[in-house]
């Protein structure tokens, strides 16, 4: 899917009609479907199975240990290089690699949910936290493959829609499996409530066996010629870098997620309850708990790259094998790329910037006045809805303009989007005004979102493709969860300074006609007035605005050193190949 490779004449820009088209073919359809197949294991672990605990009587700490399982999701870059290079036996022969993989995810998140439906948390707990374990991997697992087919199974042009195709089936099932358990379990029980989303899957798997078959999959060779088979030597070794790898993955992961808990867990096994304590504690302090977690995604990828460092001047299997799993999707991608990788990276870490930033929304709203209800209602529903709108727009744009283009556009929507909350801190608890700025955020994240995610689908390289788009996924939110961590302290120290007076102070008269609700807290928690707190707003989101800036400026030099991509509608041969996907070969 390499995107520098496309030599071929720009071709006419499609008609709107016909960029429409794209998602009324049977890849959206069957994409759609995979989408809520993705969705619908982790919320039934992560959150909703939570409530299923609590009413059963246990305890808080208790529930927040079976969170620990969803850690698979942030670690699965880890055993994609196996997704890659395994297949399964006679179901890789007949559906393909990647639907092959597919399938046996789905029918073990299936038999987990359908065992978990029939447990008893009192009874059997540790059984059903082993149970969310293997529902969890198997999520993640899915997850990996729907990726790489998603990828494989349609060129760039076509990227947009099935991400958004994606997008949409997986937030429809987290609305399902946030709301149809619960009321199940209300008029029924909730091992009816689970046995019910287990065979919910069953959308997945009907989605699997009507999907295409992607192309023709290749395995990228290991070379071990010339080294021997030592089995008594092997062991050993398999054993000491394996435990490397799960001591990694278990730093990275607590990393990736921000939560420190199964390290504390760890701790408290070996008698240090109250050191686990302090780094829960220091793990989610802010604004410097972040880096914290930074820190731990450095050691933890420090240990995963030790284990598959080979060992220098004496080749054996096991060396070889890890190092090529790990370091030859890298080395693919810096080859590929040469000269522009760095760049690209860049870019796919700090396109997002201005939204991640974004994390003290709910202060800021409640702080302008408005109730819990109204932004509950505005965020969760309007909000929602505004966010698949611009999933959609992400979609047809890649189609209509290419690829790099609408990722362009995305690159300036962002930040211009942010603007509109800095004219909301100005207006007050004015509602209408906040259905503006949030759906203008929502379509505009969701436009953004889209684009990078087709962008990074279309990095990836044959044989590689699972595992260089899960690293992508993985890390491209680490700069804007740093900088997150010093949102609130940049609002409160440029309203300490415009209280101060001087230039920042002018602002102040901005907020003279406010209503009283406005900022009505701002001495009490920050020892300000409203004035200087919403002069501290407006200041903020304009710097999260420039901040977006660096991704506009990057996505430029990205353009005019990759080819763009021209928006093909239909040629000749991808016609036929959608002509013969009516019929898909076993």
């Amino acid at each position: 899917m390499n995107t520098q490779d496309a030599d071929q004449a720009p071709a006419p820009k499609p008609s709107l009609l016909s960029a429409l088209t794209v998602y009324g073919e049977r890849r959206s359809l069957i994409m759609l479907a995979l989408g809520f197949a993705s969705g619908l294991p982790n919320l039934l672990i992560f959150d909703t199975l939570s409530a299923w605990l609590r009413e059963s009587g246990l305890s808080l700490q208790v529930i927040s240990i079976f969170s620990l399982a969803t850690l698979a999701y942030s670690m699965k870059l880890l055993w994609a290089p196996l997704v890659d290079r395994t297949k399964i036996p006679w179901l890789t022969d007949r559906l393909g690699h990647r639907r092959s993989w597919m399938l046996v995810a789905q029918a073990a998140v299936m038999i987990g949910l359908w065992l978990v439906a029939g447990g008893d948390p009192v009874r059997n707990l540790g059984m059903m936290a082993l149970l969310a374990v293997l529902v969890a991997f198997a999520g993640a697992t899915q997850d990996i493959v729907i990726d790489a087919w998603r990828i494989e199974a349609a060129g760039e042009t076509h990227q947009g829609a099935l991400a958004a195709a994606y997008q949409w089936g997986y937030r429809i099932a987290i609305i399902v499996a946030g709301a149809v358990p619960l009321i199940l379990a209300q008029q029924y029980s909730w091992n009816v409530s689970y046995l019910v989303m287990a065979a919910l899957m069953l959308i997945g798997v009907a989605g699997v066996l009507g999907a295409p078959r992607e192309a023709q999959h290749i395995v990228r060779a290991i070379n071990l010629e010339g080294v021997p088979s030592r089995p008594g030597l092997e062991l050993p070794e398999w054993l000491a870098r394996l435990s490397l790898v799960v001591a990694g993955a278990i730093v990275l992961g607590s990393g990736l997620a921000g939560s420190a808990d199964i390290l504390a867990q760890g701790l408290s096994a070996v008698g240090q309850a109250g050191a686990g304590e302090s780094l829960v504690g220091a793990w989610t302090s802010r604004p410097w708990g972040v880096f914290l977690q930074v820190g731990a995604v450095l050691v933890g990828g420090g240990l995963i790259v030790l284990a598959a460092f080979p060992i220098p001047g004496f080749r054996t299997r096991p060396g070889i094998y890890l190092s090529a799993a790990l370091f030859d999707p890298f080395i693919d991608f810096f080859e590929r790329y040469h000269g522009t990788a760095a760049l690209i990276l860049a870019l796919i870490c700090l396109y997002r910037l201005a939204d991640f930033v974004l994390n003290i929304m709910t202060p800021f709203y409640l702080d302008l006045g408005f109730t819990l209800v109204e932004i509950a209602e505005v965020r969760k529903v309007f909000g929602v809805a505004m966010s698949m709108l611009g999933v959609f727009l992400g979609g047809l744009a890649v189609a209509r303009f290419g690829l790099l283009r609408a990722l362009l556009i995305g690159a300036f929507a962002g930040p211009l989007s942010n603007l509109v909350f800095a004219w909301l801190a100005i207006e007050g608890a004015w509602l209408p005004a906040l259905f503006i700025a949030i759906g203008v955020d929502n379509v505009a994240g969701g436009f953004a979102g889209t684009c990078l995610i087709a962008y990074m689908s279309s990095l990836t390289g044959q044989g590689f493709t699972a595992t260089q788009y899960a690293v992508f996924s993985s890390f491209y939110s680490l700069p804007g969860k740093l900088l997150a961590s010093q949102s609130g302290r940049i609002v409160e120290s440029t309203a300490a300074a415009a209280e101060a007076g001087g230039m920042l102070g002018a602002l102040r008269g901005l907020f003279a006609g406010l209503p009283p609700e406005a900022y009505a807290g701002a001495m009490e928690k920050s020892g300000v007035s409203p004035a200087a707190l919403g002069t501290g707003y407006v200041l903020f989101f304009v710097y999260s605005a420039l901040l977006g800036i660096v991704g506009i400026i990057l996505a430029f030099m990205v353009l005019a050193r990759q080819k763009p991509l021209a928006p093909v509608v239909q040629p000749p041969e991808a016609a036929a190949g959608e002509t013969s996907m009516s019929s898909p070969s076993p």
